[in-house]
């Protein structure tokens, strides 16, 4: 019988592929009478009009909570109103910028005077980087806007009294309101969209009201940014040749076609995150890690995750690690037995990996001969401006939102990560595409990152809950098939990537996994975000990064430290990772078995 076939779960034969069933099905523990929970109708709730409200009420705050929102800002508000020296020394700071900027207007024609001469933009902000902000008036407009952002920083910062969440909270939501005001944001303050504009003669302000119009129209009707058409999934993208091995209620199992003529013995399981499809680390041909890593001989294996939907609201979060990473392991376990496995978690699914691996080490289970990590966090206390969307009110709201619907949509969530990065994710695409009359280019990480994904309603709830407000899993307090699991316990060798800009998961909090694991670990750090630091192809130019390694019994090395003695290199780390895997790695041999009669790759799953 070929190995390549669907698992049967405990008790039953092997179903056909006509007959999988959908998530809300899945095998989890049993609740009463036997029955699996996921089978069980959703739990009685409590005041079930408060949440069908806070339900409704959603839909107008764009899933914020109004609550949430109302405490920080008292908590402000009340804290400075009891500190006259912190208002006075604030009001002195506004008289001394002042007097420098009436200074700086007087001289602004001067021919000795020099741009910037009050404030300077930080080197993150491409607001007004081009010559055009340094002549006048409009290099006077940005450094008052730049010190009002100052002003308002001074103001909502270092308050005694305030909590820190509560401070980091409206320091966001202020520089939120500040951003919509910048003078980038008019066509009147915008030195670029007036010289476009008479050098056109007015014709971008044409070609941006027909981008505004065709953006208007797509959202409308649910249809794909413009320029996405050209990346078909299957086609132009997720097009590694390989075969669908194994599927069940969550998961398609992929298996690529080798590239070389022998292969190392251990293969590669990618565990991608799902919040998100897996394609990203199988973008274009050349921007693939799938196919850089078969051309390096290595067997790849993808976990492909289902959309789950309404009928998958009691999807919990262990149902990912059954289902998911366990269920893959025991399929590859029968492609290619008695080999251990090069394990890759990027994101979210980089967290559940090393849940699972921590679960597995305290049983005795050895599959994993090393773990990889891509800018996934193990421990949650300073997970970055995404820990703004997540304290005890915020979550019960978004908790009322996914019971009334069964899922989180896909809008909440892109939303939140576009509020992380306003200036360059909303406001300068605003401005280049609606006054500028400019498009950019369609990418194929751009057309990825439209093509989003739901969440269930329970697993995003014990993700939230259980992981980001509780700590439980730096914590010790995590717990799998009723037993607390320790990261500790972990001792394959790990590579950790950080990326430089993420506003996901910080590379200062991934780097926290020094002093939570028993094992060698290689921290590296590359430039880039969240995605585009992960997805660097060897032959695009810019990359860099810095890389060292902790042995088991090694000193503890800090964040700020680290930097000062990790060595540096001007390149991508995908050669970096992949000769970490080969020196880790057995002697290459045949390539081992694919087939079936699953689809090919990329599947099905995919397109759900």
């Amino acid at each position: 019988m070929s190995v390549v076939q669907i698992l049967p779960r405990a008790g039953q034969s092997a179903a056909p592929e006509s007959s999988v069933e959908p998530v809300a099905r899945a095998a989890s523990p049993e609740g009463p009478a036997g029955r699996p929970v996921a089978d069980l109708q959703p739990r009685s709730e409590p005041h079930p009009l408060d949440r069908a409200f806070h339900a409704m009420m959603a839909r107008f705050t764009g899933g914020i909570s109004p609550a949430a929102l109302s405490l920080a800002w008292l908590d402000w508000s009340s804290h400075l109103a009891v500190a006259p020296q912190r208002q006075m020394e604030i009001a002195h700071n506004v008289l001394r910028d002042s007097a420098r900027f009436l200074e700086a207007s007087v001289h602004a024609i001067s021919p000795g005077q020099k741009p910037w001469s009050v404030i300077q933009p930080r080197s993150r902000d491409r607001r007004f980087r081009e010559p055009q902000w340094e002549a006048a008036p409009f290099n006077l407009l940005a450094q008052a806007f730049l010190l009002g952002e100052h002003w308002w920083h001074d103001a909502t910062t270092g308050v005694r009294g305030v909590s820190r969440a509560n401070e980091a909270i409206v320091e966001f939501s202020v520089r939120q309101m500040l951003d919509m005001l910048a003078p980038s944001n008019f066509a009147a303050t915008n030195p670029e969209v007036l010289e476009k504009t008479l050098r056109s003669g007015g014709e971008n302000f044409v070609f941006g009201w027909q981008n505004w119009c065709s953006d208007l129209t797509r959202m409308l009707s649910l249809a794909a940014p413009a320029g996405d058409e050209q990346f078909v999934v299957g086609n132009t993208v997720a097009a590694s040749p390989g075969k669908v091995v194994y599927r069940n209620e969550l998961i398609e199992l992929i298996q690529y076609h080798p590239t070389t003529t022998q292969v190392r013995p251990e293969p590669i399981l990618i565990v991608p995150a799902w919040i998100m499809k897996y394609y990203i680390l199988d973008l274009s041909p050349e921007n693939s890690l799938v196919k850089y890593l078969t051309g390096q001989g290595f067997t790849v294996f993808a976990i492909s995750w289902r959309n789950p939907d309404a009928k998958d609201r009691n999807v919990a979060f262990d149902d990912y690690r059954k289902l998911g990473v366990m269920a893959a392991l025991d399929m590859i376990g029968r492609i290619v037995p008695g080999r251990t496995i090069h394990a890759l978690g990027y994101c979210l699914g980089g967290t559940l990996l090393s849940i699972a691996a921590a679960a597995m080490a305290r049983d005795g289970d050895k599959r994993l001969g090393t773990i990889t990590l891509l800018a996934a966090q193990t421990d949650f206390t300073e997970a970055g401006e995404l820990t703004l969307f997540i304290n005890e009110s915020q979550v019960a709201f978004l908790e009322d939102m996914m019971w009334q619907r069964g899922y989180l949509d896909t809008a909440q969530m892109a939303g939140a990560f576009a509020l992380l990065r306003s200036n360059d994710l909303i406001w300068s695409r605003l401005s280049r595409d609606y006054l500028m009359g400019e498009a950019a280019p369609p990418s194929d990480l751009m057309a990825w990152n439209a093509d989003a994904t739901r969440l269930p309603y329970r697993m995003h709830s014990e993700y939230l809950r259980k992981l980001f407000l509780d700590n439980d899993l730096a914590e010790g307090r995590y717990r799998v098939d009723g037993r607390s699991i320790s990261l500790s316990d972990i001792h394959a060798p790990l590579f950790v990537v950080g990326t430089l800009a993420d506003h996901v998961a910080p590379w200062r909090s991934v780097h926290k996994v020094h002093y939570q694991v028993d094992a060698d670990v290689t921290f590296l750090l590359t430039s880039g975000g969240h995605n585009a630091g992960v997805v660097a192809p060897p032959d695009e130019l810019g990359h860099s990064y810095q890389v060292m390694t902790k042995p088991a019994d090694g000193p503890y090395v800090d964040p700020e430290e680290w930097l000062k003695l990790a060595r540096h290199v001007e390149a991508s780390w995908w050669p970096e990772w992949a000769q970490w895997l080969a020196a880790r790695s057995g002697e290459p041999c045949a390539p081992p078995q694919i087939g079936g009669d699953l689809p090919d790759a990329p599947g099905q799953y995919v397109h759900t």
